[in-house]
């Protein structure tokens, strides 16, 4: 058994991680979606590819949380079940929802994403499967209530989002169009806007090291990807809507 010390240790050590990959996504553009690049090796079906490196995380997390010592409290399968909603939607109902018009994804980049799983999946399921059980009196904190409330209102922009995004264009429509309505009237990617929500508010109604992990890395991961989308939009529409931001509204 890994003791709490180690844990901590390696779990700054992820975070300070986190920091240095938001630095280095700021100049290099990751090769997916409307930004896929061959060059970065074979290709895998987009909706195989999100399947296989989102679902990873429920494995690991789901065996760290078995194998463990706790006793799981009501309040931890809550928490759990939270955090297995956004994964149930990102890897099945997502990628059966997207249109990808035979469009492709780097392997190394699926396997980065299954890496970054195995770590989160790990410093989540170990932490509640060894160290934490939540008691009842958790669902009456502020953190939990004010947690809760932010990770829903997250969760509802993201897949409100998506959903525009999913309905862009008609039946039989191929290319890229400006997304409009919602908030895509103020941010390029609320969608991206909501996870990085999400993920705070989860954060904040865990009140722990991992969750805060989990935060910091959404965010160096998402926020750099939602700035490559404001460019590109910028540079393909000439007539791109000036006054939107990237990610939040009416600052970035």
């Amino acid at each position: 058994m890994i003791t709490f010390e180690l844990y901590k240790l390696y779990t700054w050590i992820w975070i300070a991680v986190a920091l240095v990959t938001f630095i280095a996504l700021l100049k290099i553009t990751a090769p997916y979606g409307r930004h896929t690049k061959s060059s970065w090796g074979p290709l895998i079906d987009n909706k195989l590819g999100w399947f296989i490196m989102e679902f990873f995380v429920l494995i690991v997390l789901s065996y760290f949380v078995i194998t463990g010592s706790n006793v799981q409290s009501v309040t931890n399968f809550i928490i759990i079940g939270f955090f297995a909603l956004h994964y149930l939607n990102r890897s099945i109902i997502f990628p059966l929802r997207i249109k990808t018009n035979g469009k492709k994804m780097p392997v190394s980049i699926m396997l980065m994403a299954m890496f970054f799983n195995l770590n989160n999946g790990f410093l989540i399921g170990y932490y509640l499967g060894e160290f934490r059980v939540y008691s009842l009196e958790w669902l009456q904190t502020p953190q939990f209530i004010i947690g809760t409330l932010i990770f829903a209102a997250g969760m509802f922009i993201n897949w409100h989002s998506d959903t525009l995004l999913i309905h862009l264009r008609k039946p039989g429509e191929t290319g890229y169009k400006i997304p409009k309505g919602g908030l895509f009237n103020y941010v390029s990617c609320p969608n991206l806007f909501g996870e990085t929500i999400e993920w705070a508010g989860f954060a904040i109604l865990t009140w722990s090291l991992p969750g805060f992990a989990f935060f910091i890395w959404t965010f160096a991961n998402l926020i750099p990807r939602a700035i490559s989308h404001h460019k590109w939009y910028k540079e393909k529409f000439p007539d791109y809507p000036k006054e939107r931001k990237a990610v939040f509204p009416f600052l970035w």
